[in-house]
């Protein structure tokens, strides 16, 4: 599984080309040759997946059981849109209209890495959702992983 570390600012070019951050292209071994897939979001950003942790999740919904109306409708929409993006030889890939326009992206993008996928968040969008932090994040921290088991202690 990857893990990606890092918060950086970019800006789209005039052809809706993203250039991935040179810091970021080390944490992408094998992007260069099997491309990344973009997909929406479950608010309104974009997400981007390494083509190998892409595959684990199409594995992961294969699993599930398809005759079920529930299921069916978690599928479609979570992989409508999914996108395979091709690096060009600068690290640029291009992002489909649709996509840009259901995240709300302009020109200026944050693209946040998230354990094993990367954010890309409109700017503005992503500022909104940072500002809404929890009034007392150390509650949050206990009530999401306060059960948890320390490492060592399972």
């Amino acid at each position: 599984m990857s893990n990606f570390l890092g918060e950086f600012d970019c800006k789209l070019d005039d052809r809706n080309r993203l250039m991935i951050p040179a810091n970021l292209m080390k944490q992408l071994p094998g992007a260069d040759s099997e491309g990344l897939v973009v997909n929406r979001g479950f608010e309104k950003h974009l997400v981007i997946y390494t083509k190998k942790e892409w595959d684990i999740i199409v594995e992961d919904l294969s699993k599930l059981n398809q005759y079920e109306k529930r299921t069916r409708e978690f599928i479609r929409y979570f992989t409508r849109g999914a996108t395979h993006l091709t690096l060009d030889k600068l690290n640029r890939v291009v992002l489909s209209k649709v996509l840009m326009d259901y995240a709300g992206i302009k020109a200026e993008v944050i693209l946040a890495c998230q354990l094993n996928k990367i954010e890309l968040w409109a700017r503005d969008a992503y500022e909104d959702q940072m500002d809404s932090e929890p009034e007392n994040f150390a509650n949050l921290a206990e009530e999401v992983m306060g059960n948890k088991a320390r490492r060592g202690d399972e």
